[in-house]
C-alpha cells in the first residue's frame, strides 16, 4: 500500500495505480475525456491534470502512478485554468450544433464542459478538414467533430485487432480513420461498431435508419412487422434511466405496439431454430468426419455475429468451409415472415417491411448482403440499433416508464430460455448443448445441469469438453466420443482461435464466435457506457430471463415443432436450404 494526500486528504492505496484511480476510490472526480478504464489511457487530452508538489508542471493524472508521500491537489486555480484552456482549445477546433447533434444531451465532450464550467468561447481560428464518410451501411465517420482521443484507435487495434482506424498525418493536419483518406466501405472494417460505443462524441456513429421506419409506418399500403433480439431487453431501459441489467421485455413490446407496428415478434424464436439447424448440421458434420467422410469440415464456427462473418471473409478466406451455413437468426425469422407467415395471414411479400431491432451495428451491412434475398425480396428491409430504438420511443412521444408490460405476438414470438441466452458470449453454444444432448442421448437434462460454467462469463477464450456416452442407435457412431469446445467474444480472440485453425491444429470440434467483447450485450448499437460493470449487470439480466422461463430449451418450442411440421418439413432439408442457410465470400485483405 501506499500513503498519500489528496487535496489534504490521507488516503492509502494499493501501490502501481495512477493518481486518477487513487482518486477515484476515494470519492474524488477528477474531470477527463480521453480516458476509458481498462481499455484507453494514453494521456492525450491532458484535461485530467492535477497539481502534484514538487513536480515543475501538472501531472496527467491517468498516467502518473502514486508514490509514497505523494500530495496531490486535484482543484487548485493553475489546474482549473489548464483544464478550460485545454477545452477551449478543442471547442475552437469542433462544430457547434449540438441541437442537430444525435449525441445531444449525451456527448461526453457536452458534459465536459457543463462540468468544468465553460462559458465563454475565446478562441477562433483556422478548422482542420472536414470529411464525412457514409460508405459503410453501418458506420458513418465525421471528422469534423473528431477531438483526437483516439479512444476508437485502441479499440480497433487492440481490442477488435482489426485495425483499420488509426492516426493519419500529423499536427494540426492529423486526422483518424483508415490508410490513404480510403472510405470504410473500401477496407476490411468489420462494422462491428465498437468505435461508436467508445467515441465520446459524434465522429462514430450507427448509420440512421430512423426516417426509414418512420416512412414505413406511415404507408398504409405496407404491413411493419418488427422483432427484437435478446439483447436488446437487458439494456433498453438504460436510456430512459433505468439501471444497467433491468429486463424492460414488456414495456419495450408495448411501446413497439403503440408506434404501430403491425406484428411485434421476438428474434428468440429464431434464436431456437438456429439451434435445430446448427445442431443437426454439427450432428452431421461430426458423423461423416467419423465415418471416413474426408470432405467433412471441422471445426464447425457459429455463423450468428455478422461483424465476425464479414472479419473472417477478410483475414481468414481460406477457412470459409468451418463457418455454420445458417444464417443469423434475424435473417431467418424475415425469411420466415415474407414466405410462412405471408402466407398464413394472406398478404403478398411485397407488402410487409421488416425491422429488426439489433445490438449491432454489423447487422445493416447484413441486411445488405445479396446473398440475405429469398423470391426477390430482402429477408430484411431495415435495422435499428437499440438506441435508434430509444430515440423513436421518445419522438413518438410514449412514456415509457409509465407502460403497462405486453406479450410478443405468435406464431413467431414464443422463444425458449435457450434462446434468450443468445446475447451472452458461451450463450449459443451453451443452447447449442442443450439440445444436441437430448437429440443424440434421447435422455433429457435436468434444470440444474443446463449450464455450461467453464464458458460462462466475460474471459476471452474459454473451453469446455462433452463426452458422448450411451446414444440413440442412429448416433452410435459418437458412442464414447469427447466433443471439446471453444467459445471467443471480440475479434482478438477470434483470431486468436482462428490461426490454430488455419495451421490445421485447431483441438476443437465446435467453436463460437461473437464479434463484440462480451456477446450482443456489449454490441455496437447498445447503450453507452459499455464497461465490464454494465456487461456483468446485462449477462445477469439475461441469464435471470433463461432461468424464469418454463421451456429452456429449443427443441421444446412447440411452435417450432409446429413449423417443421406445417412448413419446413425437417432440420437441414430443402425447404430450410433455401431458407435459413446461406454462403459466404472472399474478401480483399
Amino acid at each position: 500500500m501506499v500513503n498519500l494526500t489528496i487535496n489534504n486528504k490521507p488516503v492509502s492505496v494499493r501501490e502501481g495505480i495512477t493518481i486518477f484511480e487513487a482518486a477515484k476510490q476515494n470519492n474524488i472526480l477528477i474531470p477527463h475525456f480521453c480516458y476509458l478504464e481498462g481499455v484507453h489511457q494514453i494521456g492525450s487530452c491532458r484535461i485530467c491534470v492535477v497539481e502534484v508538489e514538487g513536480a515543475r508542471s501538472l501531472q496527467a493524472s491517468c498516467m502518473v502512478q502514486v508514490r509514497e508521500g505523494m500530495k496531490v491537489h486535484t482543484n487548485t486555480s493553475k489546474v482549473k485554468k489548464a483544464r478550460k484552456v485545454l477545452y477551449e482549445l478543442m471547442l475552437s477546433d469542433h462544430p457547434r450544433d449540438c441541437l442537430s447533434c444525435a449525441r445531444n444531451q449525451n456527448c461526453e465532450f457536452q458534459k465536459l464542459g457543463e462540468l468544468i464550467q465553460i462559458n465563454e468561447f475565446r478562441f477562433e481560428g483556422e478548422k482542420s478538414k472536414i470529411s464525412v464518410d457514409e460508405s459503410s451501411p453501418s458506420i458513418v465517420r465525421d471528422t469534423s467533430k473528431c477531438i483526437l482521443c483516439r479512444r476508437c484507435v485502441t479499440i480497433c487495434n487492440q481490442v477488435q485487432g482489426v485495425g483499420v482506424l488509426n492516426a493519419q498525418k500529423r499536427g494540426f493536419k492529423t486526422q483518424i480513420g483508415p490508410a490513404e483518406e480510403l472510405p470504410l466501405n473500401s477496407v476490411n472494417c468489420a462494422f462491428c461498431g465498437q468505435c461508436t460505443t467508445v467515441c465520446p462524441v459524434g465522429a462514430l456513429q450507427e448509420k440512421d435508419s430512423i426516417q426509414t421506419v418512420w416512412n414505413a409506418l406511415f404507408d398504409k399500403n405496407k404491413r411493419v412487422v418488427i422483432q427484437t433480439a435478446p439483447a436488446i431487453r437487458a439494456a433498453l431501459g438504460e436510456e430512459f434511466g433505468y439501471n444497467p441489467g433491468t429486463l424492460v421485455t414488456g414495456k419495450m413490446v408495448t411501446a413497439l405496439r403503440d408506434m404501430g407496428f403491425h406484428d411485434v415478434f421476438d428474434t428468440n424464436f429464431a434464436a431456437d431454430l438456429t439451434i435445430i439447424e446448427e445442431g443437426h448440421e454439427l450432428l452431421q458434420r461430426l458423423i461423416n468426419a467419423l465415418t471416413g467422410d474426408k470432405t467433412a469440415t471441422l471445426p464447425m464456427i457459429t455463423s450468428c455475429s455478422p461483424g465476425w462473418i464479414k472479419y473472417v471473409e477478410h483475414t481468414f478466406p481460406e477457412e470459409l468451409e468451418h463457418l455454420s451455413t445458417c444464417k443469423s437468426p434475424h435473417m431467418m425469422l424475415g425469411a420466415l415472415v415474407k414466405s410462412y407467415y405471408a402466407k398464413k395471414i394472406g398478404v403478398d411479400p411485397k407488402d410487409i417491411f421488416v425491422v429488426s431491432v439489433m445490438p449491432c451495428t454489423a447487422k445493416k451491412f447484413e441486411i445488405t448482403r445479396p446473398e440475405m434475398v429469398n423470391d426477390g425480396y430482402p429477408n430484411v428491409d431495415a435495422v435499428l440499433t437499440t438506441r435508434e430504438l430509444a430515440r423513436m420511443i421518445k419522438d413518438a412521444g410514449i412514456e415509457f416508464k409509465e407502460l403497462a408490460g405486453g406479450k410478443f405476438d405468435d406464431p413467431l414470438g414464443l422463444s425458449t430460455g435457450a434462446a434468450d441466452i443468445f446475447a451472452a458470449t458461451g450463450g449459443v453454444m451453451e443452447a447449442a448443448l442443450r439440445t444436441v444432448y437430448e437429440v443424440v442421448t434421447g435422455r433429457e437434462l435436468p434444470f440444474d445441469k443446463l449450464h455450461v460454467t467453464p464458458i460462462v462469463g466475460l474471459s476471452q477464450i474459454k473451453t469446455a469438453e462433452l463426452k458422448i456416452e450411451n446414444p440413440l442407435p442412429e448416433y452410435r457412431f459418437l458412442d464414447g466420443v469427447t466433443v471439446k469446445i471453444a467459445v471467443t467474444s471480440g475479434l482478438a480472440g477470434a483470431k486468436k482461435l482462428m490461426t490454430e485453425v488455419a495451421g490445421d491444429n485447431s483441438p476443437y470440434h465446435f467453436i463460437e464466435v461473437m464479434g463484440c467483447p462480451g456477446g450482443c450485450i456489449s454490441g455496437g448499437g447498445q447503450p453507452r457506457p459499455t464497461n465490464n460493470m454494465v456487461r456483468k449487470l446485462r449477462l445477469e439480466a439475461i441469464y435471470k430471463e433463461d432461468e424464469g422461463k418454463e421451456l429452456r430449451k429449443s427443441h421444446q418450442n412447440p411452435f417450432i415443432t409446429k413449423l417443421y411440421d406445417d412448413f419446413l418439413e425437417k432440420p437441414l432439408g430443402h425447404r430450410s436450404h433455401e431458407l435459413l442457410h446461406t454462403h459466404y465470400v472472399k474478401r480483399g485483405i
